[in-house]
């Protein structure tokens, strides 16, 4: 079964002049153009539009996108992931929906003067926040200057600066991804250009010396969290980033 490109944008809610030039740019080339010069889809293309617009949604940028699309990374296993967090953190505002759902009701019996009459269990005020990781604390105990000068440069950041830097972020790790599948060594001039990259992006905020970088890349591995933000893109990729990194502190920053 064929769809016609008018059908594809009226499913997906995309312009017809979008996959055009998804088209023109080899990103989603239709299944065949007519003789009339329409564009028609198969199952494989709407498929591939899913995975281009929840990438999209995940901030990657169309050069990245098709770098993901085109390479070896098992992209059932990055969509299952992707899924996954994605209902965690449904969970996650959910829970956090409720907590200041209670609480706005205890306040309004308090009379809606901002003051509860009392607080039947003080831990639900708390359902739902995050804790920061044992790694977390333990790279703010290290390196305090550090962290503070980090956390100054990240609350100056507006909102489109971080969206940019979370895209800068993601399009490197895919480009690392792409060297671990292919077996490239972690010392290669191209992986270490990768890393460069990512010692610039660190810099942004502060700069590390060789001793603080290879922290930075252990944590990587040993956070669960980061390590889930790399490994949901190949598994193993924190831990071929961290020696990457490890390379490139022994030769740069010593």
């Amino acid at each position: 079964m064929a769809w016609s490109i008018a059908e594809v944008a009226r499913m997906s809610k995309v312009t017809s002049r979008t996959l055009r030039h998804y088209d023109e740019i080899g990103l989603l080339p239709p299944a065949w153009t007519g003789s009339n010069g329409h564009r028609y889809y198969e199952e494989a293309g709407l498929l591939r539009l899913q995975q281009i617009l929840l990438m999209r949604e995940l901030g990657l940028g169309l050069r990245e996108i098709r770098a993901v699309l085109d390479s070896r990374l098992d992209q059932v296993a990055v969509l299952r992931e992707h899924h996954r967090r994605l209902l965690a953190e449904r969970d996650r505002l959910e829970t956090l929906a409720r907590t200041v759902g209670r609480t706005i009701a205890e306040l309004e019996e308090g009379g809606g003067n901002g003051k509860m009459t009392r607080i039947n269990k003080p831990e639900n005020l708390f359902d739902g926040f995050q804790a920061p990781s044992e790694t977390e604390a333990e790279v703010r105990e290290r390196w305090p200057r550090a962290w503070e000068q980090t956390q100054q440069a990240v609350g100056a950041m507006t909102t489109e600066d971080t969206e940019r830097w979370q895209r800068e972020v993601t399009a490197q790790m895919i480009r690392m991804a792409e060297f671990m599948v292919a077996g490239t060594p972690v010392s290669d001039p191209a992986v270490q250009a990768e890393v460069d990259v990512n010692h610039r992006q660190i810099s942004r905020f502060w700069t590390p010396d060789a001793a603080a970088y290879k922290g930075v890349g252990q944590t990587y591995v040993d956070d669960p969290r980061m390590r889930a933000n790399f490994d949901k893109i190949a598994e193993g990729l924190a831990v071929y980033q961290r020696d990457a990194m490890a390379v490139y502190a022994d030769a740069r920053l010593s």
